[in-house]
C-alpha cells in the first residue's frame, strides 16, 4: 500500500466519527462552535500521533480519550455556559431591556445533523436525543466536567465502567461514585421540574402544536398564541440577558419591542432533539424576508413552555445550512405593489 494510499484510509478512518466525536463534544462543552474546534483538534492529534497508536484499543476508543482530554483542558477555565435564566431574574415587561452579553456566556443550540448519528436502534437514538436536549437545557453543564463525562460515556454511549475508568486514569470505584452523583443531580432537577418532560417532535399531538404555533406567530395572533403557552412559559433572546416569564409578558413583549417580527416566515429546522424554526422578518429594504432567529421550542402536555430566539443570525443560520434571504411568495408580492 502506498503511502498515499495509506494516509487517505486514515482520513477516512478518523472522518468517519466525527459526527459522534461532535455529539460528545457539545454535551461536555454546550457550545456548536467550540464543539466543531474541540473535534477539529482531536482529529489533528489523532493525526499526528497515530504513529504511536498500539492497538490496545479501538480507535474509536482511542480518539474518546483524546477528545476528553481536549474537552476537559477547554473547560479548565472555569467558563460554564448558561442560559438567561441561570444569571438574571425574570424581567417584568415594564422593565424590559435588551442588554447582551458575550457569545461564550450562552448555551448554543445545534443541528440535529451535526451531533446525533444515523442509527436503527429506536432506544439508543431516543437516549442520544435526550442527552442533547440535557445538554441545551443546561442540566449538563451543572455537573462537575469529569461527572459529565462519566455521565455521557456510561449513560450515553454505553460504555463499561472499566472502559470509562481507563478512558479517565481513575478506578471504577470512582467511575461508579461519579455516576451516581451526576444521576442524582439530574434526578434533583426533574423533581423541582427544571427539566419540563419533551414530546417526541413525530408524535401526532406534537404536530399537530407546532402546526398552530406556526399558523399563530405567522399570523401574529397573540389570542391563538396564548392558547398554546404554558402560563408559566420563559422566553429568552441570547445573546441578550433579558428573559420573560408569562403569557402576558411574552406576548406583550410581542406586540411591544418584538412588533416588527408581524408577518415573520418559519422555516422548520431539527435543533437539539427538539422542535425549531427559522424565523424570517420581512424586510422592507431588499423585499422577501431577512433571517432573524433560530427558535428553540421546549412543549410539555401540549403546550410550549420554553421559547427560545437566538438572534446572531451570521452565526446560526449558515451553521444550519440556511438560506440568507427569503424570495416573496407571488400572491404576498401582489398585495404589496
Amino acid at each position: 500500500m502506498s503511502d498515499g494510499t495509506a494516509t487517505t484510509d486514515l482520513g477516512a478512518t478518523l472522518e468517519k466519527h466525527r459526527v459522534e466525536l461532535t455529539g460528545y463534544c457539545y454535551r461536555m462543552l454546550g457550545s456548536s462552535f467550540e464543539a466543531e474546534d474541540a473535534v477539529q483538534d482531536t482529529l489533528v492529534r489523532a493525526w499526528r500521533s497515530y504513529g504511536t497508536f498500539e492497538g490496545r484499543s479501538s480507535v474509536r476508543s482511542w480518539l474518546y480519550r483524546i477528545a476528553t482530554n481536549v474537552c476537559l483542558d477547554m473547560l479548565s477555565a472555569g467558563n460554564k455556559r448558561a442560559r438567561p435564566m441561570d444569571l438574571t431574574e425574570s424581567t417584568p415587561l415594564a422593565r424590559a431591556a435588551l442588554s447582551p452579553r458575550p457569545d461564550h456566556t450562552w448555551l448554543e443550540p445545534v443541528p440535529d445533523a451535526r451531533v446525533l448519528p444515523a442509527t436503527d436502534d429506536p432506544e439508543q437514538a431516543a437516549i442520544a436525543k435526550e442527552s442533547v436536549r440535557l445538554a441545551f437545557m443546561a442540566a449538563l453543564q451543572q455537573l462537575p466536567p469529569r461527572q459529565r463525562a462519566v455521565l455521557i460515556l456510561r449513560e450515553v454511549l454505553a460504555w463499561r465502567a472499566s472502559e470509562v475508568a481507563e478512558l479517565l486514569g481513575t478506578s471504577v470505584a470512582s467511575v461508579n461514585s461519579a455516576l451516581q452523583r451526576a444521576r442524582a443531580t439530574l434526578a434533583e432537577r426533574r423533581r423541582q421540574g427544571a427539566d419540563a418532560a419533551v414530546a417526541d417532535p413525530l408524535d401526532e399531538e406534537q404536530r399537530k402544536l407546532l402546526e398552530r404555533y406556526v399558523a399563530a406567530f405567522e399570523g401574529y395572533d397573540m389570542s391563538a398564541l396564548t392558547a398554546l403557552l404554558h402560563e408559566d412559559a420563559v422566553m429568552t433572546m441570547p445573546p441578550f440577558d433579558l428573559w420573560l416569564t408569562g403569557v402576558r409578558d411574552i406576548t406583550g413583549f410581542m406586540t411591544t419591542l418584538g412588533a416588527s417580527c408581524a408577518g415573520s416566515r418559519l422555516l422548520p429546522v431539527q435543533v437539539n432533539g427538539l422542535p425549531g424554526f427559522a424565523q424570517y422578518k420581512p424586510d422592507p429594504d431588499a423585499g422577501g424576508f431577512a433571517p432573524w432567529a433560530v427558535q428553540v421550542l421546549e412543549t410539555s402536555h401540549g403546550r410550549i413552555t420554553g421559547f427560545h430566539c437566538f438572534l446572531d443570525t451570521k452565526r446560526w443560520f449558515p451553521l444550519f445550512g440556511l438560506p440568507l434571504h427569503l424570495e416573496a411568495e407571488p400572491d404576498q408580492v401582489e398585495q404589496g405593489g
